[in-house]
């Protein structure tokens, strides 16, 4: 009886995923592929950066439904860290930067997601 509530269960379960499901239209998918740029510090070590390879080719892609850059900074420790305004253009250079570590250590990443479907094969 149990294995037969189990599968009933599990069907129904499906049935309601297959009914969400929803595939994204192709003109507005494009593959995206990511570069990022990484470095650790120890504490009381001055600010660090960075530089995030630009693929050739390619532009920085933006987050889906908004015109900004799609990144993502992870960091640790006591530090705080964002791309540089001032040697960033988001064209051909991406820096990020940290400012100092004030705990143990300190290790910052940042991610940037490019859009490469403009590339002539």
């Amino acid at each position: 009886m149990k294995c037969w509530s189990f599968l009933l269960l599990m069907l129904i379960g499906l049935w309601s995923l297959l009914g969400a499901a929803h595939a994204q239209p192709m003109d507005d998918s494009h593959a995206t592929t990511e570069q990022s740029c990484s470095f650790g510090m120890t504490k009381g070590e001055a600010s660090q950066s960075c530089h995030v390879p630009f693929p050739i080719g390619c532009l920085v892609a933006d987050i889906p439904g908004t015109d900004k850059p799609w990144t993502t900074i992870s960091k640790a420790g006591k530090t705080f860290c964002r791309f540089d305004d001032k040697t960033t253009d988001w064209k051909a250079k991406i820096t990020g930067s940290c400012g100092r570590c004030n705990s143990g250590q300190c290790s910052a990443q940042f991610i940037v997601r490019f859009d490469c479907s403009q590339q002539t094969h």
